[in-house]
């Protein structure tokens, strides 16, 4: 058997994408500003102990991962007709919505949204895990995560996000490591929808959108690869500040 070297899961290529191209983010979100709150030097240093954080799974409290998380379980229950998991859920006076308790916040989600959701993934398998080994200079990676909904022809990723651009998960992994993993596996499933949700700051929402991408193997598996071994000389330079070992495969993941 083939000795793995380490363990990636899709979202933390996201977080090691988000660092490298922490000046980017700086410029699109305070470039203009001339009072802005950190120095590019500065939200590097934060983006950097961010993916640290990341990478050693230190428990973080969000309100907005925690509206994603939601909004995905309802989905997921209302899928297979069963009652949501660690979710209170409630029909608003009006009939018009459900109000939603999870982790000690509520969440209000129109029920036309969500029952245009369910119906478009009626069938799916939700929460697939799915994990390949991937070849890589320096050893080999298991690259892993878990689909939200998984249709015969589609693979589908839920996200709710405060503000929405178009393109905006297109340098996102969970396209290039999803289709991948199913595809050393033996289905062969290349469509891949990122289906999004925009809320305003107080919580409504504003529209849906969709961003479908194809999985080409011949243009993606060298860009995964790629990031990949980047990600790979980041860990070995940075080795002594991750506590988390799981990572390096050398603990048991869930």
């Amino acid at each position: 058997m083939r000795q793995l070297n380490y363990r990636f899961y899709a979202t933390i290529l996201d977080a090691y994408y988000g660092y490298l191209n922490s000046d980017v983010i700086w410029e699109k979100y305070w470039g203009w500003s001339e009072n802005p709150p950190h120095t590019p030097d500065e939200f590097h240093e934060l983006q950097f102990k961010k993916l640290i954080d990341r990478i050693n799974r230190k428990p973080f409290d969000n309100e907005k991962a925690d509206r994603g998380t939601c909004f995905n379980e309802l989905i997921d229950a209302l899928i297979e007709n069963r009652k949501p998991k660690d979710v209170d859920v409630e029909r608003t006076p009006d009939g018009k919505c459900y109000q939603a308790v999870y982790n000690n916040r509520t969440f209000i989600f129109p029920i036309s949204l969500c029952k245009e959701f369910s119906n478009y993934f009626k069938g799916a398998l939700t929460q697939q895990r799915v994990e390949a080994v991937l070849p890589t200079a320096f050893g080999d990676v298991l690259v892993y995560g878990f689909i939200d909904e998984l249709m015969p022809a589609t693979v589908h990723d839920i996200k709710t996000t405060g503000s929405y651009s178009v393109g905006k998960f297109k340098d996102h992994f969970q396209h290039l490591v999803y289709p991948y993993a199913l595809m050393q596996n033996g289905s062969d499933v290349r469509t891949f929808e990122y289906n999004v949700v925009e809320f305003n700051k107080a919580g409504f929402v504003v529209d849906t959108y969709t961003e479908t991408y194809v999985f080409n193997p011949e243009r993606d598996i060298p860009i995964l690869t790629r990031h990949c071994e980047e990600l790979i000389k980041f860990l070995e330079e940075n080795r002594e500040l991750i506590t988390d070992k799981k990572i390096f495969n050398l603990q048991d993941d869930e």
